[in-house]
């Protein structure tokens, strides 16, 4: 039952982060509701998941486990960083709260957070997606479906993926999250689909960077860090 609901939590995550991306489409009050519903997420999904927190001081720590620490600290850390300037810059969800601060500086601290968040998170999803993966190869295998199928589906994954690639350049991301450039252009003529579709694409290409660095790092550690 807990994995069950462990698996809700982080599938609606992913949906809410889509949709706290595309600001163009849902405006400022619906985004205030859908950070307040992750931030209830991300909660529930620490609860849940507050063992590994009493195992960080157990075990062997090699090379991928030093990684996804460093991932899940700095998810933390991007999330405290969205939450208060979240609230701070709040006209809707928070506004009656007594928190104040300068807008400017939580302007900036919520842009360039936005955006690592998005990049951090889906690296996290890939880095727990060789599970995924092998139950995909596993039913395939069950349901008799040709390995090929398989394969195209991979090969679909990447060129979505390369199709990410080229939206988060062409949408000049790296230059807000090293704050290169402190105000985001939304083009506000994109229809939802494509809007959707553009940020989906970019999760899926961090998803398979986080998936490919995680068997890469785990090679490392079999082959050097016995």
């Amino acid at each position: 039952m807990t994995s069950k609901i462990k698996k809700g939590i982080d599938l609606l995550m992913m949906i809410l982060l889509l949709g706290l991306m595309a600001y163009q489409i849902t405006g400022q009050a619906l985004h205030e509701w859908f950070g307040a519903g992750m931030l209830v997420l991300l909660v529930a999904h620490n609860v849940l998941n507050r063992r590994w927190y009493g195992s960080l001081y157990k075990g062997k720590y090699k090379l991928l486990r030093i990684v996804t620490t460093i991932i899940n600290f700095s998810i933390l850390i991007d999330a405290l960083c969205l939450g208060f300037s979240g609230i701070v810059m709040s006209r809707y969800v928070f506004a009656a709260l007594p928190i104040n601060g300068p807008m400017a500086s939580a302007r900036t601290m919520h842009m360039a957070a936005s955006y690592w968040g998005f990049v951090l998170m889906s690296i996290h999803v890939g880095v727990h997606g060789g599970m995924m993966a092998g139950r995909t190869h596993g039913m395939a295998e069950e349901n008799g479906i040709p390995g090929w199928t398989v394969w195209l589906m991979w090969l679909s994954a990447f060129v979505f993926a390369g199709y990410g690639a080229v939206c988060f350049v062409g949408a000049d991301i790296p230059s807000y999250m090293f704050l290169k450039n402190q105000f985001v252009f939304f083009d506000f003529e994109k229809s939802i689909f494509t809007v959707f579709l553009e940020y989906t694409a970019m999760m899926e290409l961090w998803i398979l960077i986080g998936y490919y660095m995680t068997k890469g790092i785990r090679y490392a550690d079999e082959t050097f860090f016995r």
